[in-house]
């Protein structure tokens, strides 16, 4: 093929394309010249661990919000990929919760193995993508930070997989600039341990806020107050943690929420979410959706429907991760190489109308994850990416939905069955509450 293809990113769904593609090419196919543009000095995305927040050494926006001590608040039974398990990649089966380190470690073994890093140009940030019609091309704009020079080149393709949890959302409340301590946004949380001692305030209810609450708990804050807009998390929390209303103002160090309770506190958390934000896209090929299952304008959660020669990878609200985007890789991948049609630009639109509307029938949680992982199934029927038992993936999200119900700071020391392998994961050496040590090499022991 003479085709040329951008990936826009050598993050778990940039890594996705590239092996899609080098499967196809290890089979003996003729794939099209593949070019991966990355700005972080290496791969693996929100994966790497920085401890730079804010700009980084060439003044480009951090990319990446990972943090010290992070470990998995999902089961890695539901994220294998399907062609590469974590028990072939460490040699035995391993807990069902691992920490960054491992998980960096697992995703980085594969396409070690695929041999992919030459397509990637790394220290280079897209700078302007824009899309010709008489051409057919699109023209990308390239700033290599090491050589500090802007340069252009055009592609058949565009792939976008720069992820969507990057750019903070990041509100304001009255008397914030007269706080007497630290204010900052779950994407520049590094250590759990800068706020031993301290009473901290977290806003939100995502994620980040109940793994981030939790961190700094287990490293010593003295105490955790939430802050919802909605409703409260609802776990069994630790008794030096409560959830209270939204936030009404700071006076000094004085929180006021709008049910008229207060707290004193240290330092303030915004755990508020991120933005689907894309300056580099001309604003005629620019994604703008709200976090969702399904976001618009996405032919099965992939395909641009203005201009099918764009694609995004990774963009939904997930509870699948990296085996949903190897299934909207392997899609990408064979419409790319002709393997795949599509059908009229009406008959597109109708179809993302109905699967949004069958998202918003969903009632819970539970249904959630089932629409996802019927989504990734969908996408995985239609090429030859290896089987993956997504009922029992489901399984292992609906287990450890109750494990968390039962007892918040306990749900990482429970185990799965791999979908893949059938092995059950074994109890961690230590329990989370206690496992302080959250390297590699702590992780693998056995005891």
């Amino acid at each position: 093929m003479t085709a040329r293809v951008a990936v826009i990113g050598a993050g778990p769904s940039g890594l996705a394309q590239l092996r899609a593609f080098q499967s196809a090419k290890s089979k003996g196919a003729d794939i099209p010249e593949i070019v991966c543009f990355e700005k972080q000095e290496n791969w693996g995305g929100l994966w790497n661990y920085s401890w730079r927040t804010g700009l980084d050494e060439y003044g480009e926006p951090v990319h990446g919000g990972m943090y010290r001590y992070l470990w998995s608040n999902g089961p890695k039974e539901g994220l294998e990929f399907a062609d590469y398990s974590f028990e072939e990649h460490f040699g035995k089966p391993i807990a069902s919760y691992p920490p960054r380190a491992v998980l960096f470690d697992y995703i980085e073994g594969r396409v070690k193995k695929a041999d992919i890093r030459h397509w990637i140009r790394f220290r280079s940030t897209v700078r302007h993508v824009t899309y010709d019609d008489a051409s057919g091309k699109f023209t990308v704009v390239v700033h290599d930070n090491k050589e500090d020079r802007d340069y252009s080149e055009e592609f058949d393709y565009v792939i976008v997989a720069t992820g969507h949890f990057s750019t903070p959302n990041v509100p304001e409340f009255e008397g914030f600039n007269t706080f007497n301590g630290r204010i900052l946004h779950a994407h520049d949380f590094r250590d759990a341990l800068e706020f031993k001692d301290q009473d901290i305030l977290i806003i939100g209810t995502s994620y980040s806020a109940e793994d981030i609450g939790s961190q700094c708990w287990k490293y010593g804050c003295r105490s955790v107050t939430v802050s919802h807009r909605t409703a409260p998390m609802g776990y069994k929390w630790p008794d030096n943690w409560k959830e209270v209303p939204l936030l009404k103002k700071v006076e000094k160090n004085t929180a006021t929420f709008i049910d008229g309770s207060t707290a004193d506190v240290q330092a303030i958390i915004l755990c508020t979410g991120y933005l689907h934000h894309f300056p580099f896209m001309d604003e005629t090929l620019r994604l703008k959706t709200n976090n969702r299952l399904y976001p618009v304008d996405l032919y099965n959660g992939v395909v641009w429907t203005a201009n099918s020669r764009l694609m995004y990878l990774g963009m939904q609200d997930q509870w699948y991760t990296f085996n949903m985007f190897d299934a909207q890789a392997w899609y990408a991948r064979d419409l790319i190489m002709g393997r795949l049609g599509l059908p009229s630009r009406k008959e597109m639109d109708e179809d993302i109308d109905k699967w949004r509307a069958d998202e918003d029938n969903i009632a819970d949680d539970y249904g959630a994850i089932e629409y996802q992982g019927q989504y990734t199934k969908h996408l995985m029927a239609m090429t030859d990416y290896p089987p993956f038992d997504i009922e029992a993936s489901n399984k292992a999200f609906f287990a450890w939905k109750k494990h968390k119900k039962q007892n918040i700071m306990t749900f990482r020391d429970n185990g799965y069955v791999s979908p893949l392998t059938g092995s059950m994961a074994p109890a961690h050496h230590t329990p989370w509450v206690d496992a302080l040590d959250d390297s590699l090499e702590s992780y693998l022991q056995t005891e």
